[in-house]
């Protein structure tokens, strides 16, 4: 019995098909990868932007409250109640 041996050429094909194959496989994987790192930036920032949409929903749900109003007029305003003094130091 005869056993043939793979001609130079098949070798060369077989041996490009398999370099193909693995830089084929390395380039999905690096866009996986990438993928992936844009999936937990993009849950990130959809985290934040819930916290930043809870905090003004409370904004204005409590938008009436006087004690609310009061420190938006101090903090955001400068304003004081009567009698009241301000303090600031500077370095």
């Amino acid at each position: 019995m005869k056993i043939k041996r793979a001609s130079l050429l098949t070798k060369v094909v077989i041996l490009a098909l398999l370099v193909a194959s693995a830089t084929g496989l390395l380039t999905l994987r690096s866009q996986l990868n990438q993928a992936q790192a844009d999936l937990a930036q993009a849950q990130r920032q959809l985290e934040q932007q819930t916290q930043i949409n809870a905090d003004l929903a409370d904004a204005v749900e409590n938008s009436g409250d006087p004690e609310r109003q009061a420190d938006i007029a101090r903090d955001k305003l400068g304003l004081v109640e009567p009698g009241e003094y301000v303090f600031r130091f500077t370095d």
